[in-house]
């Protein structure tokens, strides 16, 4: 599809956006420019454009408001030794976000469309990627929002879908810290069946109580069990786990409730190349703390696009808590994220052919 190129006339200065780019968090500032493609049925994908960013105006009957029809996707754009810049995988997230489509009754955006458009984004506002050397990044969000009026219950049959990006600071800026995990025994994230294994927002609502109360615990994070044994640990409110038993690390198998994350899926081959055995197997709760006790689970970690990998240290539950290891971040947990990182930054050699470069 030709995306028709109307960048803004007026982009933020060079000393602002550098200004913003020495500290720009994650999510506190925005390019200049995103992009946007519609679909309404009969008619298909059209109207496929670059546009200065800017608010979007919505009908207060928009579907959207009321019935929810809303996914997205995240992805990261890494300034790379040459000074091009490349993508990580994004042909994974263009396929994942035709998933969380079929899930949610809306239409698929073919993957190449997909990758177009963040392509062109990237492209035209390649200054907002940060330097290389480090560990910052243009982070970009792809979302698919129904543009329908009206306030019947069902698929709409217009829909927006847009990229925006925004550049991105290293997640743990003064060194790599172990997070604290509060297991939810009372509350579940997402059912089999249901849909918990597509990227849409309301999964996301369906955390933030449960992440409320891990706070309240003193907790940086929340896992959620199984919604019918209330045994099997799935995965974070917004990342991905991994159990590191030794030269074997093993992250919750996919039973339909879980999201299948793309650094997940990386670091399942990612392993294997260093000399890891990685598989995909269910975890009990019960499993997770007597491992820990007798020794055998050396590490746990979590992962997903914004943290990459963030190392688990505490963990408690309703009357239980335990130190993961010695509390520190461990040696296959760091070697895994500088492998990931180098390989994301253009530091190493890419086998799979993950990242994708920008014309």
């Amino acid at each position: 599809m030709q995306i028709e190129l109307k960048p803004s006339a007026h982009p933020l200065p060079a000393a602002e956006r550098e200004a913003r780019l020495a500290a720009p968090g994650f999510g506190r500032y925005f390019t200049d420019n995103m992009v946007t493609i519609r679909w309404t049925e009969g008619r298909g994908w059209h109207d496929a454009q670059l546009v200065p960013y800017g608010p979007l105006e919505m009908d207060p009957a928009n579907m959207t408001l009321h019935y929810a029809q809303e996914i997205f996707e995240g992805l990261k754009a890494y300034r790379q030794p040459d000074g091009g810049v490349a993508l990580f995988r994004p042909e994974r997230n263009a396929l994942r976000f035709q998933h969380s489509a079929r899930t949610l009754a809306m239409p698929e955006l073919p993957v190449e469309t997909f990758i177009e458009a963040c392509d062109a984004l990237v492209a035209q506002d390649v200054e907002w990627v940060p330097p290389h050397g480090g560990e910052a990044s243009l982070y970009l969000r792809p979302f698919m929002i129904a543009s329908e009026v009206g306030l019947g219950v069902k698929p709409a049959n217009e829909y927006l879908f847009l990229v925006i990006a925004s550049p991105a600071g290293p997640y743990f800026p003064g060194g790599v810290k172990p997070v604290s995990i509060w297991i939810s025994q009372d509350r579940v994230r997402a059912v089999p069946g249901g849909m918990g294994d597509a990227k849409t927002g309301g999964n996301y609502a369906a955390s933030l109580l449960a992440q409320a109360e891990a706070a309240e615990q003193g907790c940086a994070q929340v896992a959620y069990l199984d919604a019918v044994e209330r045994r099997w640990v799935e995965e974070l409110g917004g990342m991905n786990l991994y159990f590191v038993y030794g030269d074997r690390i093993v992250t919750p198998a996919l039973t339909g409730s879980l999201l299948e994350g793309v650094t997940r899926d990386s670091l399942l081959t990612l392993a294997r190349d260093l000399g890891y055995e990685s598989e995909e197997a269910r975890i009990s709760v019960d499993q997770w703390r007597e491992d820990t006790a007798n020794g055998s689970l050396t590490e746990v970690f979590a992962c997903g696009t914004a943290a990459v990998i963030t190392p688990v240290g505490e963990v408690k539950t309703k009357g239980a808590a335990w130190t993961q290891g010695s509390g520190e971040p461990g040696p296959v947990t760091l070697r895994l994220r500088e492998a990931l990182l180098s390989l994301q930054t253009g530091n190493a050699e890419d086998p799979h052919g993950w990242r994708h470069p920008i014309a």
